[in-house]
């Protein structure tokens, strides 16, 4: 009977351990369920969006132990006369116009300061181009005309087994996926509750059945599409992308600080919208493709790599915007004009040809009203300019 009472007591002592452990494990997910939901309400929006590590996994993005590299100050510039409005219009919380290499004009706003590290949104897209592009060269990916289950075979099954690596570049993938952020129970907000709740973002892209289309065939902005470029560089390499892009992009930039990845419960970067960076180390990025390639001395992409990337090679609708691979076009795009482009209001405008870099960050929930985006893209051109 004492030994039974001894037992009973190590019993309960372990289920009471076990039920602390859960219990803080399931306000873990409670926090970042209700931060998902929460993310982009009025009053949090601008806090959350240069905080997103405090609500969610992460995992950091080295900068490397190189120097940091100079962006030197040019000559004092103002940006035009009805700028001020338009700042305060579209939410802007941060604003970097690099010239030739150097920084003619500088604001952060809404209490936001240049240490922070802001989400991209949607430019993580561009970086995860640069990075393809990078592994093309290297051989590590055959060709952009392989089907997407040669590298990622866990794919096999999905709506995604007949696309090819360059259909999920060109979003051309025809998989179904709904994008409305307005919609609670959309395809892209219920995937970020699986981020939020410790699910595998590689389950959920292999859960998608049905398609609209055949691959190839029509262009439609589907950000799933990115996490399956994602999954093939992980198969080509059997690397993870917050270290190739470490190693590959990031440390040859010679950025001021770390970044990090938003990720799933699995560790897995969420590569199409959870990289985070300081507003002046996208504009180092941004300055290297402006520069075909080249930064510092080093060649860290092709010049050919980008103009393909860039060049609008998907099937988007005629006199409507231009898409390549995961880099927007503007309609009747000057040479040289291309743009990463995330929701809420993140830009970063490059101009290869005057050799300008804007980078705009923001938290504007208007941000899909029409005319909106045009609008934007008109500043960004009357800059450029005016410099």
């Amino acid at each position: 009977m004492r030994t039974f009472g001894k037992w009973l007591g190590r019993l309960l002592l372990t289920l009471i351990a076990a039920a602390i452990v859960v219990g803080v494990w399931k306000r873990e997910e409670i926090a970042r369920l209700w931060a998902v939901n929460s993310l982009f309400s009025e009053n949090k929006i601008v806090g959350n969006f240069s905080a997103m590590g405090d609500a969610f996994l992460t995992v950091p993005v080295s900068r490397g132990s190189g120097p940091v590299s100079e962006l030197p100050n040019g000559a004092p510039y103002d940006l035009p006369a009805d700028a001020r409005n338009w700042l305060s219009e579209r939410s802007v919380t941060s604003i970097l116009v690099l010239d030739n290499g150097e920084i003619r004009y500088e604001k952060y706003l809404l209490g936001t300061a240049p240490e922070d590290l802001r989400i991209s949104w949607s430019i993580a897209k561009s970086y995860l181009s640069v990075l393809f592009g990078i592994l093309v060269e290297d051989g590590q990916i055959a060709s952009l005309d392989d089907p997407v289950v040669k590298y990622a075979p866990d794919l096999k099954g999905s709506a995604y087994e007949t696309a090819s690596i360059r259909d999920v570049l060109q979003m051309s993938s025809g998989v179904t996926f709904d994008e409305d952020y307005h919609d609670p129970d959309s395809d892209i907000n219920r995937m970020g509750r699986v981020v939020a709740l410790g699910g595998t973002l590689d389950d959920f892209t292999a859960s998608f059945q049905d398609s609209f289309a055949a691959p190839g065939e029509t262009w439609q902005y589907v950000s799933i599409d990115t996490h399956v470029i994602g999954m093939v560089l992980r198969g080509a390499t059997g690397r993870s992308i917050p270290d190739l892009l470490a190693e590959k992009v990031i440390a040859p930039l010679g950025l001021e600080s770390d970044g990090y990845y938003l990720t799933d419960g699995a560790g897995t970067a969420f590569v199409l919208g959870g990289l985070n960076f300081r507003s002046r180390d996208y504009a180092r990025f941004g300055q290297m493709v402006a520069q075909e390639g080249s930064y510092e001395g080093a060649q860290i992409v092709s010049a050919d790599w980008l103009e393909e990337s860039t060049a609008p090679s998907a099937a988007t609708k005629p006199g409507r915007i231009g898409y390549g691979y995961q880099w927007w076009i503007p309609v009747d795009a000057r040479p040289g004009e291309v743009l990463g482009r995330g929701v809420y209001g993140q830009y970063l405008y490059i101009d290869k040809e005057r050799d300008i870099v804007i980078v705009l960050t923001a938290a504007d929930r208007a941000f899909r009203a029409d005319g909106v985006n045009e609008a934007n893209i008109e500043m960004f051109r009357r800059i450029a300019d005016s410099l």
